[in-house]
């Protein structure tokens, strides 16, 4: 038996093709709000709330709507979700591509990081298909074009594109956790550190770490911190492109 198309592609894609189903003059009271204004009151709970936050009977209430109301405008939560993913992702305006290849791959994780560090939500999004939508589809049009003809084939451009965005946000996430700990325990990763030092060097001192003793100091006394996000990101994408960069020569 034959599934229904999903509900949410032609609401994602209503400002390209106008959907044939809606009659050009609709009979009734005409909607007191767009599509547009529910789904952004959606991305402005979930950005103050994160994504747990979001409820479709919140959402009414935040816009003054019925519960039931609101579900002439989007089919439920998940069909909702997917168009804030694409909305969001359609407020920034993708920058050209430099002609520089180490530029355009950083370019393209710097893009994403980013996205999900100014909308953390992003990154509890599962089991939908936010991907499908025109915002999105400009965006992976824009990613493979920073690896288009450099030689790479077909699954290798969607492979690297994907292992750029990846890597970038596991760096937005690592700084995410950061902030949330700081603000569950009220204490900066630093405070906490100055807090424990002597309670930990007390239980620890009963057995013997000489390597990870020795970096992790070394490494708190650079940031100041038990990580730091942002040299990861740093370290971990120039290593990434140099990667690439000796692939592509030994190809």
């Amino acid at each position: 038996m034959p599934h229904e198309p999903d509900p949410s592609l032609r609401l994602l894609w209503r400002h390209v093709v106008p959907d044939p189903d809606v009659a050009p003059a609709r009979r009734g009271p005409k909607q007191k709000l767009t599509v547009d204004e529910v789904v952004d009151a959606a991305i402005e709970i979930a950005d103050r709330d994160g994504l747990a936050g979001l409820s479709m009977r919140g959402l009414a209430q935040q816009m003054g709507l019925g519960a039931m109301t609101l579900y002439t405008y989007v089919p439920g939560r998940n069909e909702l979700v997917v168009l804030m993913v694409d909305q969001v992702l359609g407020r920034t305006e993708l920058p050209a591509l430099p002609d520089d290849l180490r530029e355009r791959l950083e370019l393209v994780a710097r893009t994403q990081y980013a996205d999900v560090r100014a909308h953390p939500w992003l990154l509890e999004v599962s089991g939908v298909r936010p991907w499908l939508g025109p915002h999105m589809a400009d965006r992976y049009e824009w990613q493979l074009s920073a690896v288009e003809g450099i030689g790479l084939d077909d699954i290798e451009m969607d492979q690297t594109v994907a292992l750029l965005v990846g890597f970038a946000s596991n760096s937005a996430r690592a700084g995410h956790e950061v902030k949330r700990a700081e603000r569950e325990s009220g204490m900066t990763d630093l405070e906490w550190w100055e807090a424990n030092a002597e309670t930990l060097g007390e239980v620890m001192g009963h057995r013997d770490y000489p390597i990870a003793g020795r970096v992790g100091q070394a490494a708190g006394e650079a940031y100041q911190a038990a990580s730091d996000p942002g040299r990861e990101l740093e370290f971990g994408l120039a290593r990434i492109i140099d990667w690439i960069v000796a692939y592509l020569a030994q190809k």
